[in-house]
């Protein structure tokens, strides 16, 4: 497997194993993403954490943790597959024209607002549904809430948020520029081609780190929107809707949930640096026996 470049696989590859990690990721961590979310809305404002997470608890026992999962995997799924196709094809396309390994800072974070900014216009009805599932404890399908809310509120409801939604997509490109730069200085000082899984989930958190804390305010903010009716009563700007939070409840309120929203998000990208990493090498490793297959029987049949 050591002639064999990660950097050379089809961004089809990437972007499977991007999808995969994903949704393992957010599986693994889920009933923090419920916990985040409850202390995110506007009901459940201002709640202590451990009083949140007994009240979801005491509802909905063990289940209520993981109310939404469906269509948070989904979500991830589609997310992960649409932003690492679209960022490997921007970075093969760099690396071929610049004619490098590595991209550089500024070429790191050009592919990764194109592929930030595909997205979130992608994911946003998926990730609407998500949090009216886990919010309102629905138990509705994924399908089944979007037809819900399409024809209760009007299909441009799906779109709540995006505004936030793309503001967040710096989000990615602080964590994936802080990942790959990591990562390049990780491979150039042990002189490899490929990242271990281990090393994948230690820059994976450290890049999430550094993303999330300096995005929460804007996530808070997608959620509360998810969360809001397609009418002129219920819909506010997105500077409105900071303003009514500030005035409420102070600069705190911006950051409900956070520490719990940190934890989540570190482990779940740590967890999907790790099974994306994963999946890329046993990908590599299966392209090699496949090519050595293919090999031994040309030789065969070149014998015959």
């Amino acid at each position: 497997m050591s002639d064999i470049n990660p950097n050379d696989v089809d961004q089809l590859v990437h972007a499977i194993a991007g999808s995969l990690g994903g949704a393992a990721s957010i599986a693994v961590t889920y009933p923090l993403v419920t916990i985040t979310t409850n202390l995110q809305t506007k009901e459940n404002e201002g709640t202590p954490k451990l009083e949140a997470i007994k009240a979801i608890y005491k509802k909905n026992g063990v289940a209520g943790y993981f109310l939404g999962l469906e269509s948070a995997v989904y979500g991830m799924a589609t997310t992960n597959f649409v932003y690492y196709y679209f960022y490997e094809w921007c970075a093969k396309t760099a690396r071929t024209l610049a004619s490098k390994q590595y991209l550089s800072t500024w070429e790191s974070i050009l592919a990764s607002t194109i592929a930030g900014s595909m997205t979130a216009v992608a994911s946003n009805p998926l990730w609407v549904a998500n949090t009216r599932m886990t919010v309102n404890k629905s138990k509705s399908s994924t399908l089944g809430t979007m037809v819900e809310i399409v024809k209760s509120d009007g299909p441009m409801t799906l779109f709540n948020g995006l505004k936030p939604a793309l503001v967040l997509v710096s989000n990615p490109i602080i964590q994936y520029t802080v990942y790959e730069q990591l990562k390049n200085l990780v491979l150039r000082i042990q002189k490899k081609k490929v990242l271990s899984p281990s090393w994948a989930f230690l820059l994976g958190a450290i890049g999430k780190l550094a993303a999330t804390g300096t995005t929460y305010p804007y996530i808070t903010l997608k959620t509360r929107m998810h969360l809001m009716q397609n009418s002129k009563k219920e819909q506010k700007s997105m500077w409105a809707l900071i303003l009514e939070i500030v005035k409420k409840d102070g600069i705190s309120g911006l950051y409900n949930g956070v520490s719990v929203k940190l934890v989540q998000s570190i482990m779940t990208a740590a967890f999907l640096f790790f099974f994306k990493e994963g999946f890329i090498q046993w990908s590599l490793k299966l392209i090699k026996i496949l090519h050595l297959v293919s090999k031994r029987k040309n030789i065969k049949s070149l014998s015959i």
